[in-house]
């Protein structure tokens, strides 16, 4: 297993490169911020922070269409749909790699994604700022295109009181069995995260329309600020029991199955060969004296 290990001041972080290059620890004068994984072979989607290309959330059936209409099949990883996309699980590339800087990609590989595509992550850390940019590269073929990012969060990142959330917001995607049809919805009630309320016991796994950036969590004893670029843009909040996921991601899930005009307001990218999409998240850890709001 190949473990890159990130320092700067008091904070520290572990890229795990073959399992999806993803961070699987960060921590900040040893408090643990991210959740790490179930067993020390895990290769699942429910531990760490990952990038998500070349789409982001649930893919409907694991089918999808082309920019020239094409039907893609591609593996079923959650169930009957597929999901996150297809850099989670795999194994990606060094490239450079220093005290606070490491640099990978990974290859679509032709029998995954017909059109083929490079992807490229930068993961840098200054303190205690984490900074993610992102690049995909189409191949010779055009292909529809999105990033994003799954950090799973520990709820006891900070003092063990409730933590509240502010995501600036005014829309959510409506849902059928968690599968997005291409209508939006009003936030209401416990879908409503403007004001920075106690999360509680909202269990959300709702996609935010038009978020901007950044989205705030607070405990009793410290600040996390989540920010993204483009903004405003997706943002999904999944609320468990134990954990938080805050997604900052480029197009709705499930945006290359839609079709007509929800395809048009995802968000979703129609790269030409040899086109790139670029996308950036940054997590700022603070440590706060403020009670969470109510």
């Amino acid at each position: 297993m190949t473990i890159i290990e990130l320092a700067s001041g008091a904070a520290r972080l572990a890229i795990d490169v073959e399992r999806g290059g993803r961070v699987a620890s960060w921590s900040i004068g040893g408090r643990e911020l991210l959740v790490g994984p179930p067993a020390p072979d895990d290769r699942s989607i429910r531990w760490g922070c990952f990038l998500m290309a070349p789409w982001a959330g649930r893919l409907a059936d694991g089918r999808l269409r082309t920019g020239d209409g094409r039907l893609v099949q591609v593996p079923r990883t959650h169930g009957r749909h597929a999901i996150h996309g297809l850099v989670w699980n795999r194994a990606w590339s060094v490239m450079e790699a220093d005290r606070e800087r490491a640099v990978l990609a990974c290859n679509l590989p032709a029998d995954l994604w017909p059109s083929g595509a490079t992807v490229r992550q930068e993961v840098r850390l200054t303190g205690e700022r984490l900074d993610v940019v992102a690049t995909i590269t189409a191949g010779p073929a055009s292909m529809p295109a999105a990033l994003g990012w799954h950090p799973w969060i520990r709820r006891d990142a900070g003092a063990h009181d409730d933590v509240a959330l502010r995501v600036d917001a005014s829309e959510v995607l409506r849902t059928d069995r968690l599968i997005p049809t291409g209508e939006t919805e009003p936030v209401l009630g416990r879908t409503d995260l403007r004001s920075g309320p106690r999360l509680g016991r909202r269990r959300l796994d709702h996609a935010y329309v038009e978020a901007r950036s950044p989205a705030v969590l607070r405990w009793r004893d410290l600040e996390l600020t989540i920010a993204w670029d483009p903004s405003p843009s997706t943002l999904v909040v999944h609320t468990p029991t134990a954990r938080l996921c805050i997604e900052p991601q480029t197009s709705w899930p499930n945006a290359p199955a839609l079709e007509g005009d929800a395809r048009e307001r995802s968000g979703l990218q129609q790269l030409r060969p040899g086109e790139s999409l670029t996308a950036s998240m940054s997590m700022t850890a603070r440590q706060s004296a403020a009670a969470v709001a109510g």
